[in-house]
């Protein structure tokens, strides 16, 4: 498994975020209509008690609801984000098929010499279960046990990201009654109005985007890897089980195919087709060599 820089992901981060800057110092003349751009437009949205409220009250409430380590494990998240591994389902249909074919002439046995080659540390696992001849059932079994696990632990550290988002707007809220609170108690000092009503404003501004642009996005796209993973993870436990079965590698290849997205098997079978038929060139060509 490689790590690349998920582009896609750094474009968007910037992207929104130079919306919202655009967007602030960016003014439209109420007469003439025309644009102008004025960076001093920047210091209305930079209040510190807006960000004491929203930022200090979320990080508050999350150091509250969860411990120290789900804290810790943030940059890691950050690198699976940014730098996530690359699970290709096809690759590991292919790693598979193989070992089905060398199970199947060889002996189960045989796929000990391949184990130090594999890098997932799931696949490996699971067949060395094979090869150590561990009863099918206990197989399955400690497989969907490994598949839950993981399941459950990746759910637990998105709810970190999940319950930020929620935090977010509602400690926005609570800045937006401060400052309305404070802005009706000192209503006959008319001074003190735009301040207030400024912090009530700006609060849910903070809120909305931290909730927006950073937790809610980051709590999906750890969905999304979560997903490949799970995924590829699958297709090892279906695949490991269908070879110590002793079924034909043809019908797992069938088999694991179908468990792919439809986009993924046509790219699959359209792939696996030319490299067939360039395949068919060569032998010909060798063939008219010989004659």
């Amino acid at each position: 498994m490689k790590r690349k820089i998920d582009i896609n992901t750094l474009l968007g981060l910037v992207l929104g975020l130079g919306c919202m800057f655009l967007s602030i110092i960016i003014s439209k003349d109420g007469v003439t209509g025309a644009y102008s751009i004025s960076v001093i437009n920047l210091g209305n949205f930079i209040d510190p008690m807006s960000i004491l409220i929203v930022f200090g009250g979320t990080i508050a409430a999350l150091m509250i609801m969860f411990p120290v380590s789900q804290f810790t494990h943030i940059p890691k998240h950050l690198q699976i984000i940014l730098m996530p591994h690359t699970y290709e389902p096809t690759k590991y249909i292919e790693t598979l098929v193989e070992c089905a074919k060398k199970a199947r002439i060889n002996g189960l046995l045989a796929l000990e010499e391949d184990l130090n080659a594999m890098d997932d540390p799931f696949m490996k696992q699971s067949i060395q279960m094979v090869v150590d001849s561990v009863d099918p059932e206990k197989v399955r079994t400690q497989m969907e046990s490994w598949l839950d696990s993981m399941d459950e632990r990746h759910a637990q550290e998105r709810a970190f990201y999940d319950k930020g988002a929620a935090m977010g707007p509602a400690f926005g809220m609570v800045g937006t009654l401060i400052g309305l609170i404070n802005m009706m108690k000192n209503l006959s000092d008319t001074a003190s109005v735009g301040p207030n009503m400024a912090v009530a404003l700006v609060t849910t501004f903070y809120g909305s985007l931290l909730a927006n642009l950073i937790f809610s996005p980051i709590s999906n796209k750890l969905q999304v890897r979560h997903e490949e993973e799970y995924l590829c993870l699958s297709l090892v436990s279906e695949g490991v089980q269908a070879i110590q079965a002793g079924e034909n590698p043809n019908v797992i290849q069938e088999k694991l195919l179908r468990m792919l997205p439809a986009y993924k098997q046509k790219k699959y079978t359209g792939a696996a087709g030319a490299e067939g038929a360039e395949d068919g060139k060569k032998a010909k060509g060798e063939g008219k060599k010989k004659k």
